[in-house]
């Protein structure tokens, strides 16, 4: 059992062994456990069996359009900062089954979608990610009861950030760097002084139960200032800021010059839209086998970078990249708060390394809304 009682909000300290022992305890639950291996030269989500699959002694390099592997001197497990994927792509995969019908001899049979094989555990997240987790679930409460299937038997441990990549800007969101809820068990990960230990704390029933089945004393106080010293500085590192207020402006500026600017850079790909761990257009296609007896209807991830996407008989009603740019861009921060109450965006900078020329989302905001302050 834990050294001191659950409910008291006590902090303990695991050993890399202990993560390998919890790992076994989700699997023999019945989770499908996830989370950061190496993988296309980056660091992906993928099912893990242990501590050997994590990417240990890994870190990354990111900036506008640029993402790059590096070495570490240590042998942190969670040393990275955000790999390319987010969390929406087991939580809401890129491509569902919505259902299928087949006709019989005297009636048409209908499918429902297929139920997930099996609940996940999620290892390795970030606030950021938690952060965007919870938004995906309020975007899909009454309209996609598979995500909220999906969601509700999830096990989450989440990981606090060590470090910030250049492109984080999570602190101005408020979504980071610290872990303050949504998780069953959070960890910080400490390597110093010849040490490698976990700070575990659980946050709800599932994950104090889980934890109950190992040996693991307090942690230090020393450690638990070291961590908290640390998190200050994680925050205080990032150079890139988004000021929520400036983001619900952008509506007033739809006829300024810099959409047309960016729409110069802009390649419409839709990448910012595929790696945006909150980003969920999709669009619907039907199959049929070639006799006519199945047909199915499937779910795809789509973007409002595409030209089809805003397509109404007699053309699209965004036809250029200026346009779709500021559809996205207006919707992430000023429209969605109309919607479900808050931003859309979350600090992770993912649109800004993995845009092919480096489009900035932080600096197209300071463009086109004027400063107050500056006036």
């Amino acid at each position: 059992m834990l050294d001191g009682p659950l409910s008291d909000g006590a902090t303990h300290a695991l050993e890399p062994r202990d993560l390998d022992r919890l790992i076994a305890a989700l699997r023999g639950r019945g989770y499908r456990v996830i989370g950061p291996r190496l993988g296309e030269d980056a660091v992906v989500y993928d099912d893990i069996a242990g501590t050997a699959d994590l990417p240990a002694g890994w870190g990354d390099e990111q900036e506008g359009g640029f993402y790059r592997l590096r070495r570490r001197d240590d042998g942190a497990l969670f040393g990275y900062t955000l790999a390319p994927q987010s969390w929406k792509r087991v939580l809401h995969p890129p491509r569902q089954r919505i259902f299928a019908l087949s006709t019989g001899a005297e009636e048409v049979e209908m499918a429902p979608a297929d139920p997930p094989d099996a609940p996940m555990a999620l290892i390795g997240v970030r606030a950021c990610e938690l952060a965007a987790i919870d938004i995906q679930a309020e975007v899909f409460a009454e309209i996609d009861p598979g995500y909220v299937r999906r969601r509700e038997s999830s096990l989450v441990v989440a990981v606090e950030c060590a470090e910030s990549a250049a492109t984080c800007f999570c602190a101005s969101r408020g979504d980071g760097p610290a872990v303050t809820g949504g998780f069953d068990i959070r960890l910080v990960e400490v390597v110093r002084d010849g040490r490698h230990l976990f700070l575990a704390r659980v946050g709800s029933v599932v994950g104090a139960d889980i934890l109950a089945g190992l040996t693991c004393p307090e942690a230090d106080p020393a450690d638990l200032a070291f961590a908290a010293d640390r998190l200050g500085r994680v925050a205080a590192s990032q150079t890139r800021a988004l000021d929520d207020s400036a983001g619900r402006k952008l509506g007033d500026f739809a006829l300024h010059a810099r959409w047309d600017e960016v729409a110069g850079r802009c390649l419409a790909c839709g990448n910012c839209t595929m790696v945006c761990p909150t980003c969920f257009c999709t669009s619907v296609e039907d199959t049929t086998d070639l006799a006519g007896t199945r047909v199915e209807r499937w779910r795809h991830w789509d973007s409002c970078f595409t030209l089809d996407f805003s397509y109404l008989h007699g053309g699209a009603v965004r036809p250029g990249a200026a346009s779709r740019y500021r559809q996205w861009i207006t919707h992430k921060l000023a429209t969605w708060h109309d919607q479900f109450g808050r931003s859309g965006c979350v600090g992770c900078g993912r649109c800004i390394t993995w845009c092919p020329v480096g489009i900035d989302i932080t600096e197209e905001v300071r463009a086109i809304v004027p400063d107050e302050n500056e006036r």
